[in-house]
């Protein structure tokens, strides 16, 4: 009876662990995500400065609330 409970504690450990992972990673990607837009609206500006001026635009109205307005 006892070893089944630690294995049940095991568990409910790593989920905990896999949650924190996922969690840091939405922010990670969510950071790295705007960083990187800034950087292709660059490339893109080098490349035709109409279209450039577009993508600059776009990447800089990218807040830091992006992820929680996808629910809204």
């Amino acid at each position: 009876m006892m070893k089944k409970m630690r294995k049940g504690q095991t568990m409910v450990e790593y989920i905990i662990i896999v949650g924190l992972i996922a969690i840091a990673l939405i922010g990670v990607v969510s950071y790295f995500s705007r960083a990187g837009a800034k950087k292709f609206a660059g490339a893109t500006e080098a490349l035709s400065s109409e279209e450039g001026g577009k993508a600059k635009s776009a990447a800089d109205s990218i807040s830091s609330n992006t992820i929680k307005e996808l629910g809204e």
